[in-house]
């Protein structure tokens, strides 16, 4: 499919529409009917309120299509920790990816150890852009499977997969001897 090779900004939104977060760049390294995977360092994140920063580590990056999550595997010293956000299932629209992000998050240690975070805040919200029932068992449903997935290490919670991933992307960029 399109866009294999190129850098997409990631945009991501709250419920009601407002911006919520977005990252300048990330090269594409698959997109197929299920998910899109881009990959990148040192990007730089913008936030709602104005404050910028940069990513720490380098990171591949799954955005299911047709499920509610996106996955975000940061290549650490120690091993590959992953952060999936409960999110809408996400699309690529005029050379961006977006989703619409739900707060509840899970956390994947390289020991294994499973944490889900951000529960107040999605109660919160939940009150605040008035979350319809059905939305609310569609996000608790997710955030109990993709905790499944995690204790199980099914992609895309596996290393294996992402380790290869990220050796794709290394070899696309055009000075290949920056390791990491």
């Amino acid at each position: 499919m399109e866009y294999i090779g190129h850098w997409l900004n990631v945009i991501s939104y709250k419920h009601d529409g407002t911006l919520h977060r977005v990252w300048d760049r990330g090269l594409v390294l698959e997109n197929n009917d299920d998910f899109i995977v881009v990959a990148s360092k040192k990007a730089k994140v913008i936030e709602t309120n104005g404050r910028r920063w940069f990513t720490k580590e380098p990171a591949v990056t799954i955005f299911s299509k047709k499920e509610w999550w996106n996955v975000i595997c940061m290549i650490k010293d120690d091993g590959i920790c992953y952060y999936c956000n409960i999110a809408s299932p996400s699309i690529i629209h005029k050379e961006s990816i977006l989703y619409i992000d739900y707060d509840l998050d899970a956390k994947l240690y390289p020991n294994h150890k499973v944490i889900i975070l951000d529960e107040k805040e999605y109660t919160r919200n939940k009150d605040i852009y008035s979350y319809s029932e059905k939305l609310d068992t569609v996000l608790n449903y997710y955030i109990k499977s993709v905790t499944d997935m995690m204790r199980k290490q099914v992609f895309p919670f596996n290393d294996l997969k992402i380790k290869q991933y990220y050796e794709k992307f290394l070899s696309m960029l055009p000075n290949k001897k920056s390791r990491r």
